[in-house]
């Protein structure tokens, strides 16, 4: 074979594209009078690559963690990820009263209730 067949050949090769693996955070999931908690790990997001999304009774939380690697990749087990995980969530939150806090890679998410939703206490009265 000649070396210019070789360097046609070379030449049309496609490169493979590199995807991003898929990883389905871990969640913890508490309920108080108030609010609903959820604590979820994405080791590696920061705040710029997080994305926290309510509709339709839907959460869902979108995360991507990407790695400065300088040099060749010789062996990779803690590359880049996308962490996606999508909740159903029920009517007596209250989307205006939702906050989220990121802190050493663990998300937290206060999801308010709605007053409606809140336990009360019901007076007897006597006569």
């Amino acid at each position: 074979m000649s070396e210019t067949a070789m360097t046609k050949k070379a030449d049309t090769q496609i490169e493979p594209t590199r995807q991003l693996r898929s990883i389905v955070p871990e969640v913890d999931i508490l309920e108080n009078e108030s609010e609903i908690l959820v604590n979820a790990d994405l080791p590696g997001v920061t705040r710029e690559n997080l994305t926290i999304h309510i509709d339709n009774g839907k959460l869902t939380l979108t995360g991507t963690r990407k790695l400065n690697v300088e040099g060749a990749v010789v062996w990779e087990e803690f590359g880049d990820v996308e962490y996606h995980r999508v909740f159903s969530v029920p009517q007596s939150i209250d989307t205006e009263n939702i906050s989220a806090e990121l802190h050493d890679g663990v998300l937290q998410l206060h999801l308010g209730k709605t007053s409606a939703a809140k336990p009360k206490k019901i007076e007897i009265k006597t006569s």
